[in-house]
C-alpha cells in the first residue's frame, strides 16, 4: 500500500494548506495534476485530499467511492461540495483554516493505521454479578497484544474498581477517564495511545484506559470518541461494560462489532442474564454467548444458550486458582489455561467478523 496521501487541488492557497497539513501529520503527499494522474493513485493512497475543482474532476471521471476522502473548501460548503462528497464517499467536507487541526489529526490516524483497515471493537458484559467479565475482557485484550496487533482495553464500569488495578498498573503515570477531555468529539489515536499507561509483557504492549476510584464514569460522547480513535488506529479494542445500562455502556455496546455475554452455568445466573440479554438485543449489532463452568446442577452450555436464545460462542471450563492468581498481581490471559483458550476463541470470532465485513464491502 502506498503511504503517500493523494492531493488533487487547483486552488493555490488550498493546495499549499493541504500540503502543509500533510507535512504536519508526518505524511508524504503526491499531487495529481489531472484525473488520469489521480486515477493511478486513487485506490492505493491511504487518504485523498481534494479541493472543489479536484472533487469535481474526480466525480466527473467516475472514480469509485472509497474511504478517507476529504474535500477542503474556503468558507461554507456549497451544495455541489456535498453532492461530490456523497458521490466519492468522502468522510467530510472541511473548512479551512478552521478545520486544520481536525484534518491533521485524521491524517495522523491514517498514517498510524497498521494495515490500512480499521480495527474492531469488542464489548464484554457479565450476565450477572461476579461473572468475571472484567477478567475475561482483560484476557482477550492481553492475548490480542501478544499477537502483535495494536490493543486497547477500555474500562466502562465506574463501579468495577478500575482496570488499572486488575492489570497491575495502578501506580503508573498516564491518563484515566477523569483526565480525558473531548472537545470536538474526536480523539487523535496517536495522542491517546501515547497518553495512556501500558501493560508490558515481553514485546507486547497493551494500552489501558481505566476508570478512577470514583463513582462517576465516562460520558457516552467520550466513550464513542475513544472507540472511534481505537478503530481508526487498527488492531483490537476491548471494552469492559457493566451489565446495568448506563448511557456510556450503551454507547460502547452500540459501537461494538461483537458483544460477548459471559454467563456462569447456574440457574440464577441464567435468569439474571436473560434481563441483560433483552437490553443488549435492543442496542448491540451481534451478541454471542460465553458460558463459564462448572455447573453445580449439571446445566449444559447448550441449555444456557437455548434458554437465552443466543448463539454459543464458547464453553469455558473453570480455571484452577484463577482468583488467587489475579490477587497476586498476575495479569489475566497470560497463561495457557481455559481463560486464555476462551479469550482466543473470542478473538478468532472477531477476526471472522472482520473477514466477513471486508468481503461484504
Amino acid at each position: 500500500m502506498d503511504r503517500r496521501c493523494l492531493v488533487v487541488a487547483d486552488d493555490p492557497d488550498l493546495l499549499d494548506a493541504l500540503l502543509r497539513i500533510a507535512a504536519a501529520a508526518d505524511m508524504e503527499a503526491q499531487r495529481a495534476v489531472d484525473a488520469a494522474d489521480a486515477r493511478r493513485a486513487w485506490a492505493l493512497a491511504p487518504a485523498v485530499l481534494l479541493d472543489r475543482a479536484g472533487a469535481l474532476r474526480c466525480r466527473e471521471a467516475g472514480f469509485a467511492r472509497r474511504g478517507s476522502v476529504v474535500i477542503a473548501v474556503h468558507g461554507e460548503p456549497a451544495a455541489e461540495d456535498w453532492r461530490a462528497a456523497v458521490a466519492l464517499g468522502a468522510d467530510r467536507v472541511v473548512q479551512l483554516p478552521s478545520g486544520e487541526a481536525a484534518l491533521t489529526g485524521m491524517l495522523a490516524d491514517v498514517r498510524d493505521r497498521a494495515d490500512g483497515t480499521p480495527g474492531r471493537v469488542l464489548a464484554v458484559v457479565g450476565g450477572c454479578g461476579g461473572a468475571g467479565a472484567s477478567v475475561f475482557a482483560t484476557a482477550v485484550a492481553v492475548g490480542a497484544a501478544r499477537t502483535g496487533t495494536t490493543a486497547l482495553l477500555v474500562d466502562c464500569d465506574p463501579l468495577g474498581g478500575g482496570l488499572d488495578l486488575l492489570t497491575g498498573i495502578e501506580e503508573a503515570d498516564g491518563l484515566r477517564w477523569p483526565g480525558l477531555t473531548v472537545g470536538d468529539g474526536r480523539v487523535q489515536a496517536a495522542s491517546l495511545r501515547s497518553a495512556l499507561p501500558r501493560v508490558v509483557s515481553g514485546r507486547a504492549e497493551l494500552s489501558v484506559l481505566s476508570c478512577a476510584r470514583s463513582p462517576h464514569g465516562p460520558e457516552p460522547t467520550a466513550v464513542t470518541a475513544v472507540l472511534d480513535a481505537g478503530r481508526r488506529a487498527g488492531g483490537t479494542v476491548v471494552c469492559d461494560v457493566p451489565r446495568y445500562p448506563t448511557d456510556a455502556a450503551l454507547a460502547a455496546v452500540g459501537a461494538a462489532d461483537l458483544t460477548v455475554l459471559l454467563v456462569p452455568a447456574t440457574l440464577r445466573a441464567g435468569a439474571a442474564a436473560g434481563r441483560v440479554a433483552d437490553v443488549l438485543a435492543e442496542h448491540a449489532r451481534v451478541v454471542e454467548l460465553v458460558v463459564r463452568g462448572p455447573s453445580p446442577g449439571g446445566i449444559t452450555p447448550g441449555e444456557v444458550a437455548s434458554c437465552l436464545g443466543l448463539p454459543l460462542l464458547h464453553a469455558m471450563r473453570a480455571e484452577r486458582d484463577l482468583a488467587a492468581t489475579v490477587e497476586r498481581g498476575r495479569t489475566p490471559g497470560g497463561g495457557r489455561g481455559p481463560l486464555a483458550a476462551g479469550a482466543r476463541a473470542v478473538r478468532e470470532r472477531l477476526a471472522a467478523l472482520d473477514l466477513t465485513h471486508r468481503v461484504a464491502s
